[in-house]
């Protein structure tokens, strides 16, 4: 069945249609399953998301209308399909709304810019750390000659945003938040820098979401007095959280496949006995204007020296000073010491990484508890597909040098690194390091 058949046939509602349309099924609802979106599995193993027809057509059209798409758009879409990102709202935008892709088979940073001038596409996708991976390559003429007016996606670090908009002249970015199995999305339709969304508090009433206070290093919901979550003052970091009502569909939450891995995801008896609630997981800031801003991965969040230290914020400036190469930031154990030490992973094939620098850029610009005491250079780069750096992978291997034949680089009390050795090794294990 030709697809421009089967749409001017259904369009013009005609009997006499030459097109055969019993083949198709009329019992389908709008809840029935369309398919199973396997998470990115960065902090574990990937779970199937279960994706309704529902959720697809809400986040497709979201992004459509709530960015103003236009009917005659090319969209460059350079992700995989079997990722939300990609496959429901990059495609969904051309199968619901007609738009046109351009899809590129795997993502490539030297032809990000070529690619777009040769289809002339006018809207571009991200995910993940495709923006950083683009502001790496040499600077050539084709980084204006394109004429992309909006980017969308989710990941662009606030760090190099200006430095991104500014080199590649984007007038909007489109950043939005929220997970393939969730409930609670957001979306940034006004290119407020930084942002991950915004819900002005009148329209909350429409969408219930909000943040509650959290341990932000476990990640374990405050609860007051009378067993409630407590609400998050303008400013104040907490985890997003969405309202549950299987009656309506904006506010419906279907889960994974796996049912136990579903109800972790739910909270009780939020706000008043009976509500449910899905638990995001992640740690944002919301401003008094109703911006939301990511701050960190419940879990992610590590204390050291009675601070609490968010892993993404420690990224960006490592990041930029080391010239925007791969990095991740967690906690490690030590021995006989309250709290995690935080450890740096950053990717350096090529061995270009200056220590002394980093250490420079370092005491610089993060405060002492925040400073990783650890520094592992990476030759290899475990990475998802959406373009993640696995960071369960690399906080199980910590600094144990018989796991890890990476050179690993020890913070001085200087605020300068040195080579971290068998003997260091042994003195930490043994409770005895003086850190």
């Amino acid at each position: 069945l030709d697809a421009e058949d089967l749409r001017l046939s259904v369009d013009s509602g005609s009997s006499s249609s030459n097109v055969d349309l019993s083949g198709i099924p009329n019992d389908i609802s709008p809840k029935d399953k369309l398919v199973y979106i396997y998470t990115s599995g960065t902090t574990g193993m990937p779970k199937a998301a279960v994706i309704t027809n529902l959720r697809y057509t809400f986040m497709a059209l979201g992004c459509y209308y709530m960015l103003s798409f236009r009917d005659d758009d090319i969209i460059y879409n350079s992700l995989p399909l079997y990722h939300s990102a990609g496959g429901m709202i990059g495609v969904g935008s051309v199968l619901l709304c007609g738009v046109t892709a351009a899809l590129r088979k795997k993502f490539s940073a030297s032809n990000f810019w070529t690619d777009c001038i040769r289809y002339k596409c006018t809207v571009a996708q991200y995910i993940g750390e495709i923006c950083r991976f683009v502001l790496m390559t040499p600077a050539k003429p084709t980084d204006t000659q394109h004429t992309v007016r909006l980017m969308f996606g989710n990941g662009l670090r606030p760090q190099i945003w200006p430095q991104f908009v500014s080199r590649f002249n984007i007038k909007q970015i489109g950043e939005f938040y929220g997970s393939t199995e969730g409930n609670s999305n957001l979306l940034n339709i006004d290119n407020t820098m930084g942002a991950v969304g915004f819900v002005p508090n009148f329209a909350k009433a429409i969408y219930p979401v909000t943040l509650i206070r959290c341990d932000e290093e476990t990640g374990e919901i405050i609860r007051d007095t009378n067993g409630f979550c407590i609400k998050c003052k303008p400013g104040e970091p907490g985890v997003f959280v969405g309202k549950i009502n299987p009656k309506k569909a904006l506010n419906s939450f279907v889960g994974y496949a796996d049912k136990a891995a579903s109800e972790k995801k739910v909270l009780h008896d939020v706000f008043r006995k009976g509500d449910i609630y899905f638990n995001s997981g992640d740690i944002l800031v919301q401003d008094l204007l109703g911006n939301y801003y990511f701050k960190d991965r419940t879990g992610d969040t590590f204390r050291w020296r009675g601070e609490n230290v968010a892993t993404s914020e420690v990224e960006g400036v490592i990041t930029t000073i080391v010239g925007l190469k791969d990095c991740a930031v967690y906690g490690v154990d030590i021995p006989e010491t309250e709290g995690k030490a935080g450890m740096a992973a950053i990717v350096d094939p090529e061995g270009k990484v200056d220590m002394d620098q980093l250490a420079a850029g370092i005491r610089a610009s993060l405060p002492a508890y925040a400073r990783p005491l650890f520094i592992r250079v990476l030759s290899e780069v475990p990475m998802t597909t959406t373009f993640k750096l696995k960071k369960r992978d690399l906080q199980v291997d910590g600094y144990d040098l018989n796991k890890i034949k990476d050179p690993i680089y020890f913070l001085q009390s200087n605020g300068t690194y040195r080579q971290f050795t068998a003997e260091d090794h042994e003195t930490i294990k043994s409770g005895k390091a003086r850190l």
